[in-house]
């Protein structure tokens, strides 16, 4: 399954469209004004079905994610000098990227890809690709996206 991960044009907050390969809209990110990051996550209905929120206040940007209002656990950016890199304390996944983290992938506990995630150039708002092979790892995969773009966007800030 891809999905297009496309930030909307004229949006004061964090907002974003998320796409199938056939062009059908399969989420939608809302961003809410708070401090720190905090971006909800509904389904083509329109109905909430997650939440990634920022923590505040830690040495390294930390992210809770919430499927509905359960704690699904948290990503965490790591300490390193040159290439980026994030813990996620849940499904045994880690992150695995290039120095500007436009092209990553999220792995399972055995090296496996989860997901693949490049960012589209040259477009006017943030745009990535989500390849992600089992349609039940999507939602999962699209909010460690959402941190990473989020964390991004706060250090260029």
């Amino acid at each position: 399954m891809k999905l297009l991960f496309k930030q909307r044009f004229f949006s004061w907050f964090d907002s974003y469209d998320i796409y199938d390969e056939a062009g059908t809209t399969l989420f939608t990110v809302e961003g809410q004004l708070a401090w720190g990051h905090t971006l909800h996550i509904n389904d083509a209905n329109g109905t909430h079905i997650a939440t990634v929120k920022q923590r505040l206040l830690t040495f390294l940007p930390k992210f809770d994610l919430f499927v509905g209002e359960e704690l699904l656990g948290t990503i965490t950016k790591d300490f390193t000098f040159f290439k980026p890199a994030f813990e996620i304390d849940f499904n045994g996944w880690r992150v695995d990227g290039d120095f500007f983290e436009w092209d990553y992938q999220i792995l399972n506990k055995f090296g496996t890809p989860v997901a693949s995630v490049s960012k589209e150039l040259w477009n006017w708002t943030d745009t990535y690709m989500i390849d992600v092979p089992d349609p039940d790892d999507a939602l999962c995969a699209l909010m460690v996206v959402l941190a990473i773009d989020a964390e991004k966007c706060s250090r260029s800030n």
